[in-house]
């Protein structure tokens, strides 16, 4: 069928009206309830049995700046809420708000983020309510990166296509002994590093051998890397995005502004950016990646034109090495799994489910056969709320 355009009228997507149904009603996130979902985030997403009143108030001022204050964005938040029928707080779906093109038609997305319902007042009922309300609006696609297996559960009869190769996180190893010391500080920031320290370096000093640099010999001299800035890499990265059908539209400096908000997130060290160039001086890729001495780098988003997706990922892992980090970890795209397969050290596991839903027969068409742009900066792991840890 032909693709309908959606560039008439205003970019302001209508948010779903209030719906009530005999378990209870569903309507847009408002700011009075922002620290009962704040505090229903804490407890299911962060463990967090005893809520201290500074980790809710920093968690709802966060989500007030993504879901309810987002620039150039008016009128009613596209989260929504779930109110039981005795009125109390049922459940919660984080979204957020993008653009897509597909074949020169502009496309309103929704980027889902957290799904959570409370279970002390609610019977099953909160998750499928709010998605479909959400799926009742004038989105031409929906998409999450992030989704748990419940949330898997709730999304697959409603028709959402999965990626698989993109629901894989990958890890590289540069000093396992290092490594495993700082995924244990990251879960119990309360240990010592002096008692980790000492001994993860006399291990990783008998593993070197095994273990070794991560960085691979280039296949050409005339490969180089340089780092960027933030401002540098928003200019470049959409010019490196013409091989895909589906692909991110970003007006009026968006791109910018997202990087900005990014760039906030702690859990993982600052947010670093280079690209690969050939000796002309001609952009082959370029990365983004969170990361610090001693710690794990996390990768944000790593693109590469045409056949520049090992140069790319060189790039990356050099960088990290450099940094000093002790390893890195990233979501998988089917464009670079064949290069991931070349390092040593490398493994694979289920790290959330990347999963879109379109009525429109083009898009569904790009999505089976890979044809998009999806996950980093086009999901929602780039928000704290994926990883940081409020009230600290």
């Amino acid at each position: 069928m032909p693709l309908v355009s959606t560039n008439a009228g205003p970019e302001k997507v209508a948010s779903p009206s209030v719906l009530d149904s005999q378990h209870g009603s569903v309507r847009p996130l408002a700011a009075e309830d922002l620290e009962r979902v704040a505090a229903l985030f804490l407890a299911k997403f962060r463990r967090r049995r005893h809520l201290r009143d500074r980790a809710v108030a920093e968690t709802a001022a966060y989500m007030r700046e993504i879901y309810l204050d987002p620039a150039g964005q008016s009128g009613p938040s596209n989260a929504l809420v779930q109110i039981n029928p005795q009125g109390d707080l049922g459940g919660f779906l984080g979204v957020l708000k993008a653009r897509y093109e597909l074949n020169g038609t502009t496309l309103k997305a929704a980027i889902i983020g957290p799904l959570m319902a409370d279970p002390g007042t609610d019977h099953g009922s909160a998750g499928p309510q709010l998605l479909r309300v959400l799926h009742q609006g004038e989105f031409d696609l929906y998409l999450t990166d992030s989704a748990n297996r419940v949330s898997l559960a709730f999304a697959r009869p409603m028709k959402y296509q999965l990626l698989p190769v993109h629901c894989l996180g990958w890890t590289c190893i540069f000093r396992p002994a290092a490594m495993a010391a700082a995924m244990l500080h990251r879960r119990w920031p309360g240990l010592p590093r002096l008692i980790l320290d000492p001994g993860a370096r006399a291990f990783d000093a008998l593993a070197k051998r095994r273990f070794g640099s991560p960085i691979q010999p280039s296949s050409s001299h005339r490969v180089h890397h340089e780092p960027m800035d933030a401002a540098q890499f928003a200019e470049r990265l959409p010019g490196l995005l013409s091989d895909y059908a589906l692909r991110p539209r970003w007006e009026n400096g968006e791109l910018p502004r997202l990087l900005t908000l990014a760039a906030e997130k702690r859990a993982d060290g600052p947010l670093h950016f280079g690209g690969t160039y050939d000796e002309t001086g001609k952009m082959l890729g370029c990365h983004a990646f969170y990361g610090q001495a001693g710690g794990i780098a996390n990768l944000l988003q790593i693109q590469a034109s045409g056949s520049h997706w090992g140069a790319t990922l060189d790039g990356l892992v050099a960088a990290a090495w450099d940094l000093g980090c002790v390893g890195i970890t990233g979501q998988t795209q089917s464009r670079f799994m064949p290069q991931l397969f070349g390092y040593r050290n490398v493994f694979f596991r289920y790290a959330g489910g990347t999963m879109v839903r379109s009525r429109i027969a083009e898009v569904t068409e790009a999505v089976r056969s890979g044809d998009i742009f999806i996950g980093g900066l086009m999901g929602d792991r780039w928000t704290r709320l994926s990883s940081d840890d409020f009230g600290h």
